[in-house]
């Protein structure tokens, strides 16, 4: 019943995602408001708890300016998937592209899987205002969703898939007294609502048939 066949759909939607926020810069100023240099934040995938283990294991070698080095940063990943009835389609239908110029062989497949996938955007700073610039940079383009258009397969190209702010929270972790360095996280909750595809099958057109009619009247 089932063959081996990948479009890639997860791997497609986890770098949209990520290629969201790539283009995050924060500023630093003296105290005459005058920009002294900007600074893009590195965003990359994995869960938080793997950058605080790398900021504690500086933090304990006592490689302070390293700690520096590698804040601020956004971290991402998916942290659930779940199939969505309210967008299901009739399984039966089928889309179709054509594979030659005479029309004569196609491809089609099956009604998309409609998913929602989860995701955690993790900014990491060391001080609040590094953070609140971040968040300025990404919160007025959710109101509460943003859509991009992707495309999956041959067949299933120019798909919209809204990118939906479920909340945001915010946490200050500090080391010892209040005097300490700390580490602030804003963790930003989405949820994609996209679709897994089904496999492409390969047909020609039909172009003759051949019907046989009996005539049955009388025939007891």
């Amino acid at each position: 019943m089932f063959r081996y066949f990948y479009h890639a759909s997860i791997r497609k939607l986890v770098v949209a995602f990520g290629s969201l926020f790539d283009e995050i810069y924060i500023s630093r100023t003296d105290s005459t408001g005058a920009e002294l240099k900007k600074i893009k934040v590195p965003i990359s995938y994995g869960p938080k708890e793997k950058f605080y283990r790398k900021i504690n294991e500086l933090e304990n070698t006592g490689a302070r300016e390293a700690v520096e080095n590698i804040l601020p940063r956004i971290g991402f990943e998916i942290t659930g998937m779940n199939y969505d009835t309210g967008r299901k389609l009739n399984s039966l239908n089928k889309s179709f592209v054509s594979k030659s110029q005479t029309g004569t062989t196609f491809a089609y497949s099956y009604s998309e899987v409609p998913y929602n996938f989860d995701f955690d955007l993790n900014i990491m700073t060391r001080n609040i205002d590094d953070g609140y610039q971040i968040l300025e940079q990404i919160l007025p383009f959710f109101t509460p969703d943003f859509t991009i258009t992707m495309n999956f397969t041959e067949i299933d190209r120019g798909v919209d898939v809204p990118f939906v702010l479920n909340g945001v929270r915010s946490t200050e972790d500090y080391e010892g007294d209040l005097e300490t360095r700390r580490l602030v996280t804003h963790t930003l909750s989405f949820q994609a609502k996209s679709y897994i595809f089904s496999p492409i099958n390969r047909a020609s057109l039909i172009r003759e048939s051949t019907i046989n009619f009996y005539n049955l009247i009388g025939v007891t």
